[in-house]
């Protein structure tokens, strides 16, 4: 079917067929923009969904838990797939959108041109008729004059009162008019010839081409709009095998959750190494009571004094129940003597790991100045090799501190491990008194860390029982003395104040909490931390 033979005569009809062409066109290039933005909306929300989520975190707050690393590794393929989206939006707005703006903006310029064209074949076809027209007004008008001119001819030639000038002009003037009227005739003839030949070319040969121009154009614009549709799937189409690994590494997260891990990791996290606590001995209060013989009670064992022993693990419990009980705070220490042995030793072996990984980096850059003063020395117009001893000097001064700590730190952590292996042997003050208290500078100038509060503290008293053992009447013997390397604020409860410098007395060793019961020549007793004094033991007293 042709629209130049068929549709001949429906030019107008032809013409708002091809603008509604281009208008529904338009109207589905709308359509893809408002797709692609609502992929545009979608992708930045799930960015921001993942990043309120996941947010910045140090490297100590790292989660270990398999169900949050479960839940972090899915909102990284969500973060991808929040990615494929826009990648489907960006190929939508260059594959399709843009590509049917482009082609809309052809179809109306190639539009434009058919029908100017198929104007223009009109308007010279109305130009041939028109002269046509006027040739055979022409025409007919000569006739009509002849004919009057033949009438008047007659009535003089008939007329016997007439003179034969008047017969002789009206003869002639018959002559002229009918030869007018015989070239008027030739005109009309010859211009509705030429007006027939250009009608015939006009309907069968330039109107049919323009025509078939307009549906040529027209059956393109449908395939493209075909060749869009298509496209519009292709993108989606293109992404699914991507989307479908993010949905699939989330599937792979979830499998990933592990809840016998989890709890093994809780207790790595907050085992203290400590061994539960004893049962209480019974302490009988009626040995002064005497009983008579007669009584069939079974009498109690005594201790001397009515008192329990003071070798019992639990004789003086007063200050070890604090499981439960409020602790006063234990600063950090340089050494961790302030966290349980376990804690400690993972934290004194990671400290140890990341002290060796920044050993090696610098001998490694020693290494490097090394052969580059070698090469300035070969070579002294590349540069002065005693530029670079200062950099090489600084760097063996770092490594020997740096090999220095490792030594501490792993003195520390034979001495945890040591005692790990007994575990409930109480530690000797005597092998922590060269420590720094957090917050202050040792005399070796070292820096202390900060640990997180996650970790607990080691056991400390309940506050409310110092003032009852501070209460007793007969005060415990000084089994040593110390002197303070630091001072100390006692701002807790059941805690002492001292000055840098100060001496005082030991009436308790240190059992293993980083805390030395003492008084000061004034009789106020309190604890201090073990960190924090130079202890020197009496050769005949506990422990010695």
């Amino acid at each position: 079917m042709s629209w130049g033979t068929d549709l001949w005569d429906q030019f107008e009809n032809l013409d708002k067929h091809t603008q509604w062409g281009i208008d529904f066109l338009e109207r589905y290039a709308k359509f893809v923009k408002e797709r692609l933005e609502i992929e545009q909306v979608y992708a930045k929300q799930l960015r921001s969904l993942v990043k309120k989520y996941c947010p910045k975190r140090s490297k100590d707050d790292e989660p270990r838990f398999t169900s949050c690393m479960s839940f972090y590794s899915i909102l990284n393929e969500l973060n991808d797939y929040a990615g494929q989206r826009e990648v489907v939006a960006e190929e939508m707005g260059h594959k399709v959108y843009g590509e049917l703006m482009r082609y809309s903006q052809d179809l109306k310029a190639e539009r434009k041109h058919h029908l100017q064209e198929g104007r223009k074949a009109q308007q010279y076809l109305d130009q041939c008729w028109k002269h046509m027209d006027n040739s055979k007004k022409k025409f007919e008008r000569e006739c009509k004059e002849a004919e009057k001119s033949q009438m008047m001819y007659e009535r003089l030639d008939n007329d016997i009162n007439a003179t034969k000038s008047e017969v002789e002009k009206a003869k002639s003037q018959l002559y002229l008019r009918q030869h007018m009227a015989e070239e008027s005739k030739n005109e009309y003839a010859a211009q509705l010839q030429n007006f027939n030949a250009e009608q015939w070319k006009h309907f069968n040969v330039a109107i049919p081409q323009i025509f078939k121009n307009l549906q040529d154009m027209d059956e393109r614009r449908t395939v493209k709009l075909g060749e869009t549709y298509r496209s519009f799937a292709e993108v989606e189409r293109r992404v699914i095998p991507i989307i479908s690994k993010c949905l699939e590494g989330m599937v792979t997260a979830a499998k990933n959750v592990d809840e016998r891990r989890d709890s093994g990791i809780v207790v790595e996290s907050f085992k203290s190494g400590f061994e539960p606590p004893v049962d209480f001995p019974f302490e009988d209060f009626s040995q002064n009571i005497q009983r008579t013989g007669s009584d069939g009670t079974i009498g109690t064992p005594k201790t001397e004094g009515g008192k329990p022993d003071p070798k019992h693990p639990i004789s003086r419990t007063k200050n070890k129940l604090w499981l439960f009980g409020k602790k006063p705070k234990a600063p950090t220490l340089e050494d961790l003597s302030h966290l349980p042995p376990e804690q400690r030793r993972k934290k004194l072996q990671q400290r140890i790991d990341e002290l060796n990984k920044e050993l090696q980096k610098e001998m490694d850059q020693r290494d490097a100045l090394n052969k580059m003063k070698d090469v300035y020395e070969k070579n002294p117009q590349m540069g002065d090799p005693g530029s670079l001893q200062p950099k090489i000097s600084e760097t063996i001064c770092n490594m020997e501190k740096l090999r220095s700590e490792i030594h501490k730190n792993e003195s520390w952590l034979a001495e945890v491990e040591g005692k790990h292996g007994s575990r409930g042997e109480r530690r000797p003050s005597a092998d922590v008194n060269h420590h720094a208290p957090h917050g202050r500078e040792s005399p070796e100038g070292s820096y202390t860390d900060d640990h997180s509060q996650e970790h607990r503290s080691p056991p400390q008293p309940d506050p409310h029982d110092f003032d009852d053992e501070f209460d007793d009447d007969d005060p415990l013997p000084a089994i040593g003395h110390c002197k303070a390397l630091y001072s100390f604020d006692g701002s807790n409860e059941g805690t002492l104040v001292m000055n840098e410098n100060e001496v005082l007395y030991v009436i308790e060793e240190d059992k293993g909490d980083g805390w030395t019961r003492v008084r000061k020549h004034s009789g106020v007793e309190g604890y201090v931390p073990t960190s924090y004094v130079e202890i020197t033991l009496e050769k005949n007293s506990k422990g010695s």
